[in-house]
């Protein structure tokens, strides 16, 4: 065959090549690392698995801190033992979490996720026979909080490995929705375990508590291994015929990095609220133990609903804005915790009102974050910039309650929500990059 017939063949075949390609755009039909097929639907399987790996994990995080009046009690705490508890898991979550984004591109999200969420599930597990009270018999606060931040350190992996997975998975016009769904799985897994571990706490005791955590862990553990596939996306290292990507790493790139230094301060007011806010309402406002577990039930409700609807509508203008939201969230925040800071001023119902809205306020701000900075980085690299961002924000989530606790010794409240609320949350909306300018 010449080479004009030759040319002329691919001319001609090309219709019908092309009308192929459709077909299989239109199926969507993908391939997963394993090798198996999946339809268009697989897609939500991966983020239901994300959503529920991440509520489970969020379950022991935040929900823990929900019971920290009833945790002071049976472990017979002081306010400086409760802190180093309260913030040991967080501890655990800000040491290794860039390690798990960065070990998730390189060898993929699976194997990750079966790693951590096995060992997150065995360390709940030894809390639950082993170190809560028991006829009269009060476990070591330092062994409590050693195992927690074993659990943080492994169970730290859901974060980034699973947001990468969605990224992957997920086409770029539904990326904003997906993470922000994944990411609402946070406050979600707050808000289960606000209303459920004080419960169990009260009734059954901490071996309910953490017994509750344990199970929930392991159903997500088991969800992983039986039904999670890798996306078909460039690892960052050659492996196994998988081409290796050439985006550039975000840990170098310097607006990547004031992008997650704004998650650090603004989880300082989130996590003020969800570690001892509790103990501030009922110590200082005398709130009821009850009406705090419905507060922080709302906190955490609206939180996930803000950070799904912020995805949503940012995916509806092309994924624009969200650095512009991030900075209205700083600051409405900053100017929720400065009323707060006046509680011995107004009325204990206005307190409590804008105790509500600054919370909510303070968790609501993830979904377009989070989308922003693994946008920013690539979906190759988003487990990476995913690491980095989850970094920063159990930095400010291990910060909270130890800062908490050292400026109550030197001061009060109202000190403590202007410096470890207000002013991070002034700074964040100055450190976040400018919105970026649209190409007409």
């Amino acid at each position: 065959m010449s080479a004009q017939e030759q040319i002329l063949g691919i001319q001609t075949n090309w219709p019908k090549k092309n009308l192929l390609m459709q077909e299989a755009v239109k199926t969507e039909i993908r391939i997963g690392r394993s090798g198996k097929s999946h339809s268009a639907n697989y897609m939500w399987v991966v983020l239901v698995i994300g959503i529920v790996a991440q509520a489970a994990f969020s379950a022991a995080f935040q929900g823990i801190p929900t019971s920290g009046s009833f945790l002071q009690s049976a472990y017979h705490l002081t306010t400086s033992q409760l802190s180093i508890v309260l913030a040991a898991i967080t501890g655990g979550i800000f040491i290794t979490d860039v390690f798990w984004g960065i070990i998730s591109d390189r060898i993929g999200e699976r194997k990750v996720l079966m790693v951590g969420m096995t060992g997150t599930t065995l360390a709940l597990a030894a809390v639950t026979i082993f170190l809560v009270p028991n006829q009269g018999s009060v476990p070591s606060y330092w062994m409590l909080a050693l195992i927690l931040f074993l659990a943080g350190a492994l169970g730290g992996c859901v974060n980034g490995a699973s947001g990468r997975a969605v990224m992957g998975w997920f086409p770029p016009n539904k990326r904003g929705f997906a993470i922000s769904l994944r990411v609402a799985a946070v406050p979600a897994g707050g808000a289960i375990g606000a209303a459920i571990l004080p419960l169990l706490a009260l009734t059954v005791g901490f071996r309910g508590v953490f017994g509750f955590l344990t199970l929930f862990s392991l159903l997500a553990t088991v969800a992983i291994v039986l039904w999670l596939d890798e996306p078909p996306i460039a690892r960052t290292k050659a492996d196994k015929g998988y081409q290796a990507t050439a985006v550039p790493n975000p840990l170098r790139r310097w607006d990547i990095w004031r992008v997650a230094i704004t998650a650090f301060l603004l989880d300082l007011p989130q996590f003020t609220i969800l570690t001892f806010g509790s103990v501030f309402l009922h110590n200082v406002e005398h709130i009821s133990l009850d009406t705090i577990a419905i507060l922080l039930v709302i906190v955490q409700v609206l939180g996930g609903v803000s950070r799904v609807a912020g995805g949503k509508w940012t995916d509806w203008h092309g994924g624009r804005y969200r650095r512009s939201i991030v900075q209205i969230y700083s600051w409405l925040i900053a100017v929720g915790f400065t009323g707060i800071a006046m509680y011995a001023f107004v009325p204990i119902w206005l307190t409590a009102t804008l105790f509500v809205v600054a919370g909510a306020l303070a968790c609501g701000w993830h979904g377009v974050h989070y989308a922003e900075i693994a946008t920013m980085a690539g979906a190759e690299r988003s487990g990476t910039a995913l690491g980095l961002e989850n970094t920063m924000v159990f930095g400010g989530a291990f910060a909270a309650p130890l800062l908490i606790s050292a400026v109550l010794s030197v001061s009060s409240w109202s000190m403590a929500m202007l410096v470890i609320c207000v002013v991070p949350s002034l700074i964040s909306a100055l450190v976040m990059p400018r919105e970026l300018k649209v190409k007409q």
